[in-house]
């Protein structure tokens, strides 16, 4: 069916890969293509089978090869293929916008779509920034973010971002964002011992944060519920009810980021109510549609939307394909599916046993840390056990990437190996896993982590 021979070089003559070293795919090295899915496994062009740990890119929440979904798509391109938002609504975007605001907590009852996450993430600054000119804060524009934290690549989003490896070839970027530290409590400066008053202590740097830049020039705090990079950083107990006193407290916006832990991923429809807090805005994309179309969206509450529902004032931001009938259409029916098939149930039902088999490999020299909620885990590798020392730049470069990352990969595992803050490989599967696939995972891992064991 496939010329690969043809495929691998076209892919290297003219397809740029994104966050690709494509130097390694020089002197015969073939680039993977993946060319079909079905359930939790992945196939290439060689007929080789994956397991995909990763849900793609923590996006596939109901696996691959689901024909309700790609039914929809061919239904609601043939009916409407394209209508933008811009003044004009369409049905399937009134649909979806009214079941994503009824999944919502408190009132987050304003769905405002883009075509994913880091547009999102871009709309929700500008929302706030906007915002707060409009109720007579003008001075009111700065970010808070955490250490590491990854929130997108679009020039605003990727200044939030914490991570400046990623933002020094592109500086400068959008000024007025600052950091404050993550829920690492693996490598807790302080109180590594006592989860509620490192919440509390790590909580309580968001507000030194705001002071020290002026509470009247902060517009947002924008936290996910699960840290992603850096592996998985979930909150300690009393740490989102601390941040939403601080934000109360100084007229500032919560955003929960939940790009990747909406939808499924921890259990609930949205992190806000796995952990029991109230953001003003919600920016979330990826498992919206499981994969099978591109969209995302901001969700704001009614306060929020107030201002713009008085005489001329205006929103002037948006998207070309944001809200797109077929993403909507497909996002509308993925959502359906959730309540059909009990998805959130089997993720609540599953989630121990998934931490389980993965807290096994704590048996293994290398593994010093596994930690995550849901379907959402991170294992921190480390070089010493007993002292927590971490990876230098060259074990990273040998033995997270040269020998893990291949390895796993050759082994059938298809997930992230990833040193962003310390060296991690991360686990996201579709919600649709079960025990054999658990089971399966960490086999692999073990066999693979055994070897690296070794080589340091």
């Amino acid at each position: 069916m496939y010329d690969d021979a043809r495929l691998q070089q076209a892919a290297k003559d003219h397809l740029w890969m994104h966050f690709t070293r494509h130097g390694q795919y020089g002197a015969g090295a073939d680039v993977p293509i993946m060319v079909r899915g079905e359930g939790v496994y992945l196939y290439d062009n060689q007929g080789r089978r994956y397991l995909d740990a990763l849900a793609g890119l923590f996006v596939s929440q109901l696996g691959h090869g689901r024909t309700e979904l790609a039914e929809t798509a061919a239904k609601q391109a043939e009916q409407l293929a394209f209508m933008p938002l811009w003044s004009y609504a369409h049905p399937s975007a009134i649909e979806l916008a009214d079941k994503v605001a009824s999944y919502a907590p408190g009132d987050l009852n304003r769905v405002f779509f883009t075509s994913g996450g880091g547009e999102a993430v871009e709309t929700a600054w500008k929302l706030a920034k906007n915002y707060f000119k409009l109720v007579g804060k003008p001075m009111k524009h700065k970010v808070i973010s955490r250490a590491i934290a990854y929130h997108g690549t679009t020039q605003g989003a990727l200044s939030i971002t914490g991570l400046p490896g990623l933002k020094q070839q592109f500086e400068p970027l959008v000024p007025s964002t600052f950091r404050a530290p993550n829920t690492n409590i693996y490598r807790a400066p302080l109180f590594g011992d006592d989860p509620v008053a490192f919440g509390r202590w790590a909580a309580d740097q968001i507000e030194v944060a705001i002071l020290n830049e002026g509470a009247d020039t902060v517009a947002a705090v924008f936290l996910e519920p699960v840290q992603n990079a850096g592996g998985c950083f979930p909150p300690p107990p009393g740490y989102f009810e601390r941040v939403r006193e601080i934000c109360d407290r100084h007229d500032v916006l919560l955003v929960s980021d939940e790009v990747i832990c909406a939808f499924g991923r921890l259990g609930t429809m949205f992190g806000a109510e796995k952990f029991g807090y109230q953001p003003d805005i919600i920016t979330c994309a990826k498992g919206i549609t499981s994969g099978y179309a591109p969209l995302g969206a901001m969700i704001a509450s009614d306060k929020l939307m107030e201002p713009f529902l008085q005489g001329s004032n205006m929103f002037a931001h948006g998207y070309t394909f944001g809200g797109h009938p077929v993403s909507t259409a497909v996002g509308l029916r993925n959502l359906e599916l959730f309540e059909e098939e009990g998805v959130l149930e089997h993720v609540q039902t599953n989630a121990p046993a998934f931490r389980a088999t993965l807290e096994r490999l704590l048996d293994l020299p290398i593994v010093g840390d596994v930690r995550g909620e849901g379907f959402f885990y991170g294992i921190e590798l480390v070089k010493d056990k007993a002292t927590k020392e971490s990876f230098s730049d060259e074990e990273c470069e040998r033995i997270l990437y040269g020998f893990v990352s291949k390895e796993l990969y050759n082994a059938g595992l298809y997930c992230r190996a990833d040193d962003r803050g310390d060296p991690v490989i991360q686990l996201s599967p579709p919600l649709v896993s079960t025990q054999e696939h658990f089971d399966e995972m960490e086999q692999i891992l073990r066999a693979v982590l055994e070897k690296a064991s070794a080589l340091l």
